[in-house]
Protein backbone atom coordinates (compact mmCIF):
# COMPACT_ATOMS: atom_id res chain seq x y z
CA UNK A 1 0.00 0.00 0.00
CA UNK A 2 1.18 3.51 -0.84
CA UNK A 3 2.77 5.56 1.96
CA UNK A 4 0.92 8.90 1.92
CA UNK A 5 3.80 10.67 3.68
CA UNK A 6 6.04 9.99 0.68
CA UNK A 7 3.63 11.42 -1.90
CA UNK A 8 3.66 14.94 -3.28
CA UNK A 9 0.54 17.05 -2.85
CA UNK A 10 -0.28 16.45 -6.51
CA UNK A 11 0.00 12.67 -6.05
CA UNK A 12 -2.23 12.80 -2.97
CA UNK A 13 -4.93 14.31 -5.16
CA UNK A 14 -4.90 11.42 -7.66
CA UNK A 15 -8.41 11.20 -9.19
CA UNK A 16 -10.27 8.23 -7.80
CA UNK A 17 -8.33 8.27 -4.54
CA UNK A 18 -6.94 5.25 -2.73
CA UNK A 19 -8.29 2.00 -1.37
CA UNK A 20 -6.54 1.58 1.97
CA UNK A 21 -5.75 -1.47 4.05
CA UNK A 22 -7.46 0.33 6.97
CA UNK A 23 -10.67 -0.67 5.20
CA UNK A 24 -11.64 2.79 4.01
CA UNK A 25 -11.42 4.55 0.66
CA UNK A 26 -9.51 7.84 0.89
CA UNK A 27 -10.12 10.64 -1.57
CA UNK A 28 -9.89 14.42 -1.60
CA UNK A 29 -11.83 15.92 -4.52
CA UNK A 30 -9.42 18.80 -5.09
CA UNK A 31 -8.84 19.38 -8.78
CA UNK A 32 -6.20 22.10 -8.59
CA UNK A 33 -3.65 23.07 -5.94
CA UNK A 34 -0.69 25.44 -6.07
CA UNK A 35 1.47 26.56 -3.14
CA UNK A 36 4.41 28.94 -3.53
CA UNK A 37 5.63 32.31 -4.74
CA UNK A 38 3.62 33.98 -7.49
CA UNK A 39 1.07 31.20 -7.86
CA UNK A 40 -1.88 33.62 -8.21
CA UNK A 41 -0.97 33.57 -11.91
CA UNK A 42 -2.58 30.12 -12.01
CA UNK A 43 -6.07 31.40 -11.17
CA UNK A 44 -7.19 31.10 -14.84
CA UNK A 45 -5.88 27.51 -14.91
CA UNK A 46 -7.73 26.76 -11.67
CA UNK A 47 -10.99 28.08 -13.10
CA UNK A 48 -10.46 26.02 -16.24
CA UNK A 49 -9.88 22.89 -14.14
CA UNK A 50 -13.24 23.56 -12.46
CA UNK A 51 -15.00 24.20 -15.75
CA UNK A 52 -15.82 27.71 -14.55
CA UNK A 53 -15.73 31.05 -16.36
CA UNK A 54 -17.18 33.62 -13.97
CA UNK A 55 -16.29 33.44 -10.27
CA UNK A 56 -18.26 35.07 -7.47
CA UNK A 57 -15.52 36.53 -5.27
CA UNK A 58 -16.08 36.96 -1.52
CA UNK A 59 -13.70 38.97 0.67
CA UNK A 60 -13.58 41.58 3.42
CA UNK A 61 -11.62 44.84 3.53
CA UNK A 62 -8.63 43.15 5.16
CA UNK A 63 -8.31 40.35 2.63
CA UNK A 64 -9.03 42.71 -0.25
CA UNK A 65 -6.24 45.01 0.92
CA UNK A 66 -3.91 42.01 1.19
CA UNK A 67 -4.60 40.21 -2.06
CA UNK A 68 -6.65 42.18 -4.58
CA UNK A 69 -3.60 43.95 -6.00
CA UNK A 70 -2.23 40.50 -6.86
CA UNK A 71 -5.48 38.96 -8.06
CA UNK A 72 -7.13 41.75 -10.09
CA UNK A 73 -4.35 42.05 -12.71
CA UNK A 74 -4.49 38.29 -13.30
CA UNK A 75 -8.25 38.39 -13.87
CA UNK A 76 -7.98 41.46 -16.07
CA UNK A 77 -5.16 40.08 -18.23
CA UNK A 78 -7.09 36.84 -18.74
CA UNK A 79 -10.32 38.69 -19.55
CA UNK A 80 -12.20 36.93 -16.75
CA UNK A 81 -15.51 38.45 -15.68
CA UNK A 82 -16.51 38.14 -12.04
CA UNK A 83 -19.10 39.05 -9.44
CA UNK A 84 -17.92 40.32 -6.08
CA UNK A 85 -19.12 40.81 -2.53
CA UNK A 86 -16.88 42.51 0.02
CA UNK A 87 -17.83 42.74 3.69
CA UNK A 88 -17.41 46.45 4.36
CA UNK A 89 -15.42 46.04 7.56
CA UNK A 90 -11.92 45.57 8.90
CA UNK A 91 -13.33 43.84 11.98
CA UNK A 92 -13.03 40.08 12.24
CA UNK A 93 -16.12 38.29 11.01
CA UNK A 94 -17.99 35.73 13.09
CA UNK A 95 -18.93 32.52 11.24
CA UNK A 96 -22.62 32.84 12.05
CA UNK A 97 -26.03 33.04 10.40
CA UNK A 98 -25.76 36.80 9.86
CA UNK A 99 -22.53 36.53 7.88
CA UNK A 100 -23.84 33.52 5.94
CA UNK A 101 -27.05 35.39 5.15
CA UNK A 102 -25.16 38.41 3.80
CA UNK A 103 -23.24 36.24 1.33
CA UNK A 104 -26.40 34.39 0.33
CA UNK A 105 -28.31 37.61 -0.37
CA UNK A 106 -25.43 38.98 -2.44
CA UNK A 107 -24.79 35.87 -4.50
CA UNK A 108 -24.77 36.52 -8.25
CA UNK A 109 -26.57 33.62 -9.96
CA UNK A 110 -24.80 34.35 -13.24
CA UNK A 111 -21.57 33.13 -11.62
CA UNK A 112 -20.55 29.50 -11.97
CA UNK A 113 -17.99 29.33 -9.17
CA UNK A 114 -17.48 30.80 -5.67
CA UNK A 115 -13.98 32.15 -4.98
CA UNK A 116 -13.01 32.89 -1.39
CA UNK A 117 -10.42 35.61 -1.14
CA UNK A 118 -9.34 35.10 2.46
CA UNK A 119 -8.92 32.39 5.06
CA UNK A 120 -11.04 30.95 7.90
CA UNK A 121 -14.51 32.51 8.08
CA UNK A 122 -14.61 33.61 4.44
CA UNK A 123 -13.45 30.22 3.20
CA UNK A 124 -15.97 28.37 5.39
CA UNK A 125 -18.84 30.56 4.24
CA UNK A 126 -17.86 30.11 0.61
CA UNK A 127 -17.84 26.32 0.94
CA UNK A 128 -21.43 26.46 2.18
CA UNK A 129 -22.81 28.92 -0.35
CA UNK A 130 -21.10 27.03 -3.21
CA UNK A 131 -22.66 23.78 -2.05
CA UNK A 132 -26.10 25.36 -1.74
CA UNK A 133 -25.79 26.99 -5.18
CA UNK A 134 -24.50 23.76 -6.74
CA UNK A 135 -21.29 25.32 -8.07
CA UNK A 136 -17.63 24.56 -7.27
CA UNK A 137 -15.73 26.49 -4.61
CA UNK A 138 -12.15 27.69 -4.77
CA UNK A 139 -9.99 29.74 -2.43
CA UNK A 140 -7.12 32.18 -2.83
CA UNK A 141 -5.60 32.15 0.64
CA UNK A 142 -4.42 35.33 2.31
CA UNK A 143 -2.90 33.89 5.50
CA UNK A 144 -1.56 30.51 6.68
CA UNK A 145 -3.79 30.82 9.73
CA UNK A 146 -5.94 27.66 9.88
CA UNK A 147 -6.30 24.16 8.46
CA UNK A 148 -9.73 24.61 6.88
CA UNK A 149 -8.49 25.43 3.39
CA UNK A 150 -8.73 21.83 2.23
CA UNK A 151 -11.10 20.37 4.80
CA UNK A 152 -14.60 19.19 3.94
CA UNK A 153 -16.12 20.88 6.99
CA UNK A 154 -16.91 24.44 7.97
CA UNK A 155 -16.53 25.60 11.56
CA UNK A 156 -19.66 27.67 12.16
CA UNK A 157 -21.66 29.17 15.00
CA UNK A 158 -25.25 27.98 14.70
CA UNK A 159 -27.69 29.23 17.30
CA UNK A 160 -24.73 30.29 19.43
CA UNK A 161 -23.21 26.77 19.45
CA UNK A 162 -19.88 26.10 17.72
CA UNK A 163 -20.36 23.23 15.33
CA UNK A 164 -18.88 21.63 12.22
CA UNK A 165 -21.02 21.61 9.09
CA UNK A 166 -20.09 19.32 6.22
CA UNK A 167 -20.71 21.06 2.89
CA UNK A 168 -17.75 19.88 0.84
CA UNK A 169 -14.40 21.50 0.20
CA UNK A 170 -12.77 23.90 -2.25
CA UNK A 171 -12.05 22.17 -5.55
CA UNK A 172 -9.13 24.54 -6.18
CA UNK A 173 -6.68 26.12 -3.74
CA UNK A 174 -4.16 28.88 -4.46
CA UNK A 175 -1.73 29.61 -1.60
CA UNK A 176 0.64 32.35 -2.73
CA UNK A 177 3.45 32.91 -0.22
CA UNK A 178 4.02 36.43 -1.61
CA UNK A 179 0.64 37.29 -0.11
CA UNK A 180 0.74 35.05 2.94
CA UNK A 181 4.15 36.10 4.27
CA UNK A 182 2.83 39.64 4.79
CA UNK A 183 -0.22 38.57 6.80
CA UNK A 184 -0.47 40.04 10.31
CA UNK A 185 1.93 38.25 12.64
CA UNK A 186 -0.97 37.07 14.81
CA UNK A 187 -2.30 35.16 11.81
CA UNK A 188 1.10 33.52 11.28
CA UNK A 189 1.10 32.58 14.96
CA UNK A 190 -2.43 31.22 14.51
CA UNK A 191 -1.26 28.95 11.71
CA UNK A 192 1.56 27.61 13.84
CA UNK A 193 -0.85 27.07 16.73
CA UNK A 194 -3.19 25.10 14.48
CA UNK A 195 -0.27 22.95 13.29
CA UNK A 196 1.00 22.23 16.81
CA UNK A 197 -2.49 20.93 17.58
CA UNK A 198 -1.65 17.88 15.47
CA UNK A 199 0.53 16.47 18.26
CA UNK A 200 -2.55 16.18 20.46
CA UNK A 201 -4.89 15.25 17.61
CA UNK A 202 -2.90 12.18 16.55
CA UNK A 203 -2.43 11.07 20.15
CA UNK A 204 -6.12 11.35 20.98
CA UNK A 205 -7.17 9.78 17.66
CA UNK A 206 -5.18 6.65 18.53
CA UNK A 207 -6.54 6.59 22.09
CA UNK A 208 -10.10 7.04 20.78
CA UNK A 209 -9.58 4.07 18.47
CA UNK A 210 -8.81 1.88 21.51
CA UNK A 211 -11.39 3.22 23.95
CA UNK A 212 -14.21 4.44 21.70
CA UNK A 213 -13.76 2.31 18.57
CA UNK A 214 -13.04 5.28 16.29
CA UNK A 215 -11.73 4.23 12.84
CA UNK A 216 -7.98 4.97 12.66
CA UNK A 217 -5.61 5.01 9.68
CA UNK A 218 -1.86 5.05 10.28
CA UNK A 219 -1.18 6.17 6.71
CA UNK A 220 -3.22 9.34 7.22
CA UNK A 221 -1.54 9.89 10.58
CA UNK A 222 1.92 9.54 9.00
CA UNK A 223 1.04 12.22 6.46
CA UNK A 224 0.08 14.66 9.23
CA UNK A 225 3.09 13.66 11.33
CA UNK A 226 5.55 14.41 8.53
CA UNK A 227 4.09 17.85 7.78
CA UNK A 228 4.08 18.69 11.51
CA UNK A 229 7.75 17.78 11.85
CA UNK A 230 8.57 19.99 8.85
CA UNK A 231 6.83 22.97 10.45
CA UNK A 232 8.07 22.44 14.01
CA UNK A 233 11.72 22.09 12.97
CA UNK A 234 11.79 25.56 11.40
CA UNK A 235 9.28 27.44 13.56
CA UNK A 236 11.98 29.71 14.98
CA UNK A 237 12.21 31.40 11.56
CA UNK A 238 8.52 32.28 11.40
CA UNK A 239 9.06 35.61 13.19
CA UNK A 240 11.29 36.68 10.27
CA UNK A 241 8.46 35.93 7.83
CA UNK A 242 10.76 33.50 6.06
CA UNK A 243 8.86 32.60 2.84
CA UNK A 244 10.00 28.99 3.03
CA UNK A 245 8.67 28.60 6.58
CA UNK A 246 5.41 30.38 5.71
CA UNK A 247 5.09 28.00 2.77
CA UNK A 248 5.75 25.02 5.04
CA UNK A 249 3.01 26.16 7.42
CA UNK A 250 0.58 26.72 4.54
CA UNK A 251 1.40 23.32 3.08
CA UNK A 252 1.05 21.63 6.48
CA UNK A 253 -2.34 23.22 7.06
CA UNK A 254 -3.56 22.22 3.60
CA UNK A 255 -2.28 18.67 4.06
CA UNK A 256 -4.12 18.55 7.40
CA UNK A 257 -7.30 19.45 5.54
CA UNK A 258 -6.64 16.71 3.01
CA UNK A 259 -6.06 14.29 5.90
CA UNK A 260 -9.43 15.24 7.41
CA UNK A 261 -11.06 14.66 4.06
CA UNK A 262 -9.35 11.27 3.72
CA UNK A 263 -10.53 10.30 7.21
CA UNK A 264 -13.98 11.92 6.76
CA UNK A 265 -13.59 13.32 10.30
CA UNK A 266 -11.60 16.04 12.05
CA UNK A 267 -9.70 13.45 14.10
CA UNK A 268 -6.34 13.84 12.27
CA UNK A 269 -6.26 17.57 13.00
CA UNK A 270 -7.92 18.42 16.31
CA UNK A 271 -8.19 17.23 19.89
CA UNK A 272 -8.74 18.78 23.31
CA UNK A 273 -6.70 21.88 22.40
CA UNK A 274 -9.35 22.82 19.82
CA UNK A 275 -12.10 22.36 22.39
CA UNK A 276 -10.49 24.88 24.71
CA UNK A 277 -10.74 27.31 21.80
CA UNK A 278 -14.33 26.32 20.96
CA UNK A 279 -15.38 26.85 24.57
CA UNK A 280 -13.71 30.27 24.80
CA UNK A 281 -15.32 31.33 21.52
CA UNK A 282 -18.78 30.34 22.79
CA UNK A 283 -18.15 32.05 26.14
CA UNK A 284 -17.20 35.24 24.31
CA UNK A 285 -20.32 35.06 22.13
CA UNK A 286 -22.50 34.55 25.20
CA UNK A 287 -20.97 37.65 26.81
CA UNK A 288 -21.09 39.76 23.66
CA UNK A 289 -17.30 39.90 23.57
CA UNK A 290 -14.77 39.21 20.82
CA UNK A 291 -12.58 36.13 21.10
CA UNK A 292 -9.04 35.90 19.82
CA UNK A 293 -8.09 34.21 16.56
CA UNK A 294 -8.98 30.52 16.57
CA UNK A 295 -5.39 29.39 15.94
CA UNK A 296 -4.04 31.67 18.67
CA UNK A 297 -6.48 30.11 21.14
CA UNK A 298 -5.62 26.65 19.84
CA UNK A 299 -1.94 27.38 20.48
CA UNK A 300 -2.76 28.31 24.08
CA UNK A 301 -4.96 25.20 24.22
CA UNK A 302 -1.92 23.16 23.15
CA UNK A 303 0.05 24.59 26.07
CA UNK A 304 -2.73 23.62 28.48
CA UNK A 305 -3.24 20.18 26.97
CA UNK A 306 0.48 19.40 27.08
CA UNK A 307 0.45 20.41 30.77
CA UNK A 308 -2.44 18.03 31.33
CA UNK A 309 -0.62 15.18 29.59
CA UNK A 310 2.41 15.67 31.80
CA UNK A 311 0.15 14.62 34.66
CA UNK A 312 -1.53 11.84 32.66
CA UNK A 313 1.92 10.33 31.99
CA UNK A 314 2.24 9.75 35.74
CA UNK A 315 -1.29 8.43 36.20
CA UNK A 316 -2.28 4.90 37.18
CA UNK A 317 -6.01 4.38 36.54
CA UNK A 318 -8.18 3.33 39.47
CA UNK A 319 -10.99 1.13 38.13
CA UNK A 320 -12.96 1.20 41.37
CA UNK A 321 -12.78 4.98 41.60
CA UNK A 322 -13.96 5.32 38.00
CA UNK A 323 -16.98 3.06 38.55
CA UNK A 324 -17.79 4.76 41.84
CA UNK A 325 -17.78 8.13 40.04
CA UNK A 326 -20.46 6.92 37.65
CA UNK A 327 -22.47 5.28 40.44
CA UNK A 328 -22.54 8.56 42.35
CA UNK A 329 -22.88 10.79 39.28
CA UNK A 330 -25.30 13.63 39.97
CA UNK A 331 -27.16 14.23 36.71
CA UNK A 332 -29.04 17.25 38.08
CA UNK A 333 -25.83 18.89 39.25
CA UNK A 334 -24.19 18.22 35.88
CA UNK A 335 -27.16 19.77 34.06
CA UNK A 336 -27.03 22.84 36.30
CA UNK A 337 -23.30 23.27 35.62
CA UNK A 338 -23.90 22.81 31.90
CA UNK A 339 -26.51 25.57 31.97
CA UNK A 340 -24.15 27.86 33.92
CA UNK A 341 -21.21 27.38 31.54
CA UNK A 342 -23.05 27.20 28.19
CA UNK A 343 -25.76 29.74 28.95
CA UNK A 344 -28.27 30.17 26.13
CA UNK A 345 -27.03 27.17 24.13
CA UNK A 346 -27.16 24.74 27.07
CA UNK A 347 -30.46 23.28 25.86
CA UNK A 348 -28.86 22.10 22.63
CA UNK A 349 -25.89 20.64 24.51
CA UNK A 350 -28.10 18.74 26.95
CA UNK A 351 -30.36 17.44 24.17
CA UNK A 352 -27.39 16.15 22.15
CA UNK A 353 -25.87 14.48 25.21
CA UNK A 354 -29.16 12.75 26.01
CA UNK A 355 -29.61 11.56 22.42
CA UNK A 356 -26.08 10.15 22.30
CA UNK A 357 -26.26 8.57 25.76
CA UNK A 358 -23.11 10.41 26.72
CA UNK A 359 -23.60 9.74 30.45
CA UNK A 360 -24.85 6.17 30.01
CA UNK A 361 -23.49 3.92 32.83
CA UNK A 362 -23.13 0.82 30.62
CA UNK A 363 -21.17 2.65 27.94
CA UNK A 364 -19.07 4.24 30.66
CA UNK A 365 -18.25 0.86 32.24
CA UNK A 366 -17.15 -0.55 28.87
CA UNK A 367 -14.86 2.42 28.27
CA UNK A 368 -13.38 2.17 31.78
CA UNK A 369 -12.55 -1.48 31.17
CA UNK A 370 -10.89 -0.66 27.86
CA UNK A 371 -8.86 2.17 29.42
CA UNK A 372 -7.63 0.11 32.34
CA UNK A 373 -6.93 -3.01 30.28
CA UNK A 374 -5.00 -1.03 27.68
CA UNK A 375 -3.25 1.52 29.87
CA UNK A 376 0.24 0.40 28.81
CA UNK A 377 -0.75 0.86 25.16
CA UNK A 378 -2.21 4.29 25.91
CA UNK A 379 0.98 5.37 27.69
CA UNK A 380 3.01 4.12 24.72
CA UNK A 381 0.87 6.19 22.36
CA UNK A 382 1.39 9.29 24.50
CA UNK A 383 5.16 8.81 24.52
CA UNK A 384 5.21 8.28 20.75
CA UNK A 385 2.98 11.20 19.74
CA UNK A 386 3.49 13.87 22.43
CA UNK A 387 6.95 15.39 22.83
CA UNK A 388 7.89 16.63 26.31
CA UNK A 389 6.23 19.82 27.53
CA UNK A 390 9.59 21.63 27.36
CA UNK A 391 9.87 20.80 23.64
CA UNK A 392 6.57 22.53 22.95
CA UNK A 393 7.79 25.67 24.74
CA UNK A 394 11.02 25.63 22.68
CA UNK A 395 8.91 25.65 19.50
CA UNK A 396 6.47 28.36 20.59
CA UNK A 397 8.71 30.79 22.48
CA UNK A 398 11.16 31.99 19.76
CA UNK A 399 8.46 33.30 17.44
CA UNK A 400 6.90 35.40 20.23
CA UNK A 401 3.40 33.91 20.06
CA UNK A 402 1.05 33.94 23.08
CA UNK A 403 1.46 30.79 25.14
CA UNK A 404 -0.46 31.14 28.41
CA UNK A 405 -4.18 31.93 28.83
CA UNK A 406 -3.58 35.23 30.64
CA UNK A 407 -1.66 36.50 27.60
CA UNK A 408 -4.90 36.48 25.58
CA UNK A 409 -7.18 37.58 28.40
CA UNK A 410 -8.48 34.16 29.44
CA UNK A 411 -9.18 33.89 33.17
CA UNK A 412 -8.33 30.88 35.34
CA UNK A 413 -12.07 30.30 35.84
CA UNK A 414 -12.62 30.16 32.07
CA UNK A 415 -9.73 27.69 31.75
CA UNK A 416 -11.28 25.41 34.37
CA UNK A 417 -14.80 25.72 32.95
CA UNK A 418 -13.55 25.03 29.43
CA UNK A 419 -11.71 21.93 30.56
CA UNK A 420 -14.72 20.59 32.47
CA UNK A 421 -17.18 21.31 29.65
CA UNK A 422 -14.96 20.29 26.71
CA UNK A 423 -16.40 16.76 26.63
CA UNK A 424 -19.92 18.18 26.46
CA UNK A 425 -19.66 20.22 23.26
CA UNK A 426 -20.08 17.17 21.03
CA UNK A 427 -19.53 13.44 21.06
CA UNK A 428 -15.80 13.32 20.32
CA UNK A 429 -13.52 11.27 22.55
CA UNK A 430 -10.84 13.55 24.05
CA UNK A 431 -8.33 13.31 26.88
CA UNK A 432 -10.85 15.22 28.99
CA UNK A 433 -13.42 12.51 28.19
CA UNK A 434 -10.95 9.87 29.33
CA UNK A 435 -10.39 11.75 32.59
CA UNK A 436 -14.17 12.02 33.02
CA UNK A 437 -14.45 8.27 32.51
CA UNK A 438 -11.81 7.75 35.19
CA UNK A 439 -13.65 10.04 37.61
CA UNK A 440 -10.83 12.58 37.57
CA UNK A 441 -11.90 15.41 35.27
CA UNK A 442 -13.66 17.66 37.76
CA UNK A 443 -11.09 17.36 40.55
CA UNK A 444 -8.19 17.85 38.13
CA UNK A 445 -9.93 20.86 36.58
CA UNK A 446 -10.46 22.44 39.99
CA UNK A 447 -6.69 22.17 40.59
CA UNK A 448 -5.78 23.43 37.09
CA UNK A 449 -4.60 27.05 37.02
CA UNK A 450 -3.40 27.28 33.41
CA UNK A 451 -0.26 29.19 34.37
Amino acid sequence: MIDFSLLSTEELLTPGGFDCDCGLHHEAPIKFLKIGSGVVKYIPDALKALGAKKPFIVCDLNTKDAAWKFVEPVLKDAGIEYGMFCFNTHKRLEPNEEVMGAVTFAFDKSCDCVMALGSGVINDNCKIIADIAGVPAMVVGTAPSMDGYASNSSSMVVGGLKTSLYHGMPAAIIADTDIMKDAPMRMLWAGLGDMLAKYVALCEWRIAAIVNGDPYCEKIASLVRKSLEKVASAADRLADRDPEVVGNVAEGLILSGIAMCFATTSRPASGLEHYFSHMWEMMALERGEESDLHGIQVGVGCYLTFKLYERIRKLTPDREKALAFMKNFDQAKWEAETKRVFGSVAGSVLAAAAKEGRNDPEKHAKRVALICDNWDKIQKIISEEMPPFETLLKIMTPCGMPIRPAEIGISEEDVRDALKASRDIRNKYLSSTMLWDLGLLYEWADEFDGK
